[in-house]
């Protein structure tokens, strides 16, 4: 299938990970902003695309919770323009949303069929979102995804590096479970869906919700030890990392437990499955110090 891929989202870790495959056209602000409803068909029509990547989001998840229109009019109502403008042109949209539909409280990892009953207004507009695409006419893949990372932009490995370069001793959570994911490993995820659905045509049973995240699962005093472990290898400084449990770090928003995904879905449909989250970490933080130290 020829034609444009058309990726939301700007200079966004996802976005910017999809940017570098042949036929991305990516899109931001300020030609393609959910503030602004105009610029989306706009942008669509200019792109005249044969898919849709939807990485654009609120992604401020505290933010999030005293800023609640701003939220859904990303999370939800943007997404819900571009799902009539993929079934109306009917080409595939693929949509990224978060764990974050989850309120935690399952002991396993969550498959796409588990009850949905976010704990947070981002949770909870990435939801309303997620109903809006599927209630759409379009060929809609929505990619629940968790903890991205990437070597450079704002995240939550490239945060413990700067900090540790400068503090002893850093805290960390530690009940809080879930599985990290790279930036380039989603890339590479959406890529390989996007080639399957250019081999075989569309299908329908490529509708709906599947899990997409790093293979394994930790916590985030565990995915900050591990980053610890990777930057030392390259000479970096490594304070003493203590966890701490999530009632001794509030936050204005709250944040599921266990938001571990079950990815086989993924990989029994699209034959698709990401690396472990420790080997891409090790990929991850070698990138970092080679290309963009902290």
């Amino acid at each position: 299938m020829t034609g444009r891929i058309l990726v939301t989202g700007g200079s966004g870790q996802l976005a910017s990970a999809l940017a570098v495959h042949a036929g991305v056209h990516r899109v931001g602000r300020p030609d393609f902003d959910f503030d602004r409803p105009e610029t989306i068909e706009a942008s669509f029509r200019l792109a005249a695309p044969r898919l849709v990547v939807n990485t654009a989001a609120y992604t401020g998840v505290d933010a999030a919770e005293s800023d609640v229109d701003a939220a859904y009019r990303a999370n939800r109502d943007g997404p819900a323009i571009l799902a009539r403008l993929c079934a109306d042109a009917d080409i595939p949209l693929i949509h990224i949303s978060t764990d974050y539909v989850f309120d935690g409280a399952k002991p396993d990892p969550y498959v796409e069929t588990d009850a949905v009953a976010p704990q947070c207004v981002y949770g909870a507009s990435k939801l309303a979102g997620e109903q809006a695409v599927m209630a759409s006419a379009a060929k809609a893949i929505i990619l629940r995804t968790a903890w991205v990372y990437a070597a450079t932009g704002k995240n939550f490995v490239r945060t413990m590096l700067t900090v540790g370069k400068t503090r002893p001793r850093l805290t960390v959570v530690a009940d809080q479970h879930g599985s990290p994911t790279t930036a380039t490993d989603l890339s590479d995820a959406v890529m390989a869906i996007i080639a399957r659905l250019d081999a075989t045509g569309w299908q329908p049973d490529y509708r709906g919700i599947f899990h997409a995240a790093g293979s394994g699962a930790t916590t985030w005093f565990g995915l900050a030890v591990a980053t610890f472990e990777e930057a030392a290898r390259h000479g970096a400084n490594v304070p003493e990392v203590a966890p701490i449990a999530t009632a001794d770090w509030p936050t204005p928003a709250k944040r599921p437990a266990n938001s571990r995904l079950d990815c086989t879905r993924l990989q029994r449909v699209f034959g698709v499955q990401l690396p472990h989250w420790r080997d891409s970490l090790t990929r991850t933080v070698e990138t970092i110090f080679t290309t963009a130290p902290p």
